[in-house]
């Protein structure tokens, strides 16, 4: 749940409701499911963390504390439940565009990937391929990871321009 409010905006209601959806939530299903992983010998949790848990952003700030809530939940329940058998990691999106939306259709977030290595929003289908190698034997040496899947918005510096754009004097 992403409320585009400011911290002045923001109430206790929709406090409430984004820390139930996006904290409380994950948490309790942990919980719920991580006994019945144990008697089946071992599994796999994977969270779902955001790229703006890790930059700020003049709106949304509850949100990215949530975010940053599940980043920080993923690495205590790695250290938590590893030895019991069973993997936490989370995948970490960028901006993703709908994916019934045109190619070629605007799409409101795209502008935060400008100056990104990929340059635009991604597709769902890159989040759920992340998720399943997460999920997958092959990530069985993976944990407490957060995979950022977001076009490098958060691993690289975002430039104001495309490095073609820039003249050197010389």
């Amino acid at each position: 749940v992403f409320p585009p409010a400011t911290t002045l905006e923001t109430d206790d209601a929709i406090f409430d409701r984004v820390y139930g959806v996006n904290v409380k939530a994950p948490f309790f299903l942990t919980q719920a499911v991580v006994p019945e992983m144990i008697d089946n010998g071992g599994g796999v949790i994977v969270n779902l963390g955001s790229w703006v848990a890790r930059l700020g952003l003049p709106v949304g700030g509850l949100y990215s504390s949530t975010k940053g809530a599940v980043e920080t939940l993923t690495r205590a329940w790695a250290a938590e439940f590893g030895p019991l058998g069973i993997r936490v990691n989370a995948v970490s999106p960028g901006v993703i565009r709908p994916p019934d939306l045109a190619p070629d259709a605007a799409y409101p977030g795209e502008d935060l990937m400008t100056g990104t290595p990929a340059g635009r929003a991604g597709h769902p289908d890159a989040i759920a391929a992340a998720a399943l190698y997460l999920a997958g034997d092959e990530a069985e040496f993976v944990h407490g990871t957060v995979l950022d899947v977001d076009g490098g918005r958060t691993g690289v510096a975002v430039l104001a321009a495309p490095p073609g754009a820039r003249h050197h004097a010389g």
